[in-house]
């Protein structure tokens, strides 16, 4: 593997990952309470947000991360008869994700503004997706709009 390529799957220096999963963090929170609304008493994809935030803080390993995506990844699954549930769950598991590797933070947000559009209409989508592209510092938005806004 060419220095370059390890570059591309490099995380970046733990204050901008950090950076980086607040803001995949804040994004998934967003739908969460859609998620409670549709599968009331599943707590997986909530309880993945602050197990990433525990590793932020430092209090446990990025394994127990990856735990946590899997369980939420699980709750879309056995939501499959409320989409707009299983993007709020999705976005919960790819924000999570974001401790093993930095680019999951895209897809954690598109998932959050999916979860929106189908719970609220293109319009509320649309405007999800201006508050996650204002909410995210200048210097970090091709992480996580690597296709541009």
């Amino acid at each position: 593997m060419s220095d370059d390529q390890k570059e591309k799957w490099a995380n970046p220096e733990l204050p901008v990952h950090h950076a980086i999963a607040e803001w995949a963090a804040a994004c998934a929170e967003r739908a969460l309470p859609i998620f409670d609304e549709l599968r009331p008493g599943d707590d997986r994809p909530r309880a993945a947000i602050a197990t990433l935030r525990a590793w932020m803080r430092g209090e446990i390993p990025m394994t127990e991360c990856r735990t946590a995506a899997f369980a939420a990844h699980a709750a879309a699954r056995e939501a499959a008869d409320a989409p707009a549930a299983v993007a709020a769950a999705r976005a919960a598991g790819q924000a999570v994700a974001v401790a093993h590797m930095f680019d999951h933070s895209p897809h954690a947000a598109t998932y959050a503004a999916k979860a929106v559009g189908l719970h609220r209409g293109d319009a509320g989508r649309a405007a999800e997706r201006d508050w996650q592209w204002e909410r995210l510092a200048p210097e970090l938005r091709t992480i996580g709009f690597p296709r541009g806004r």
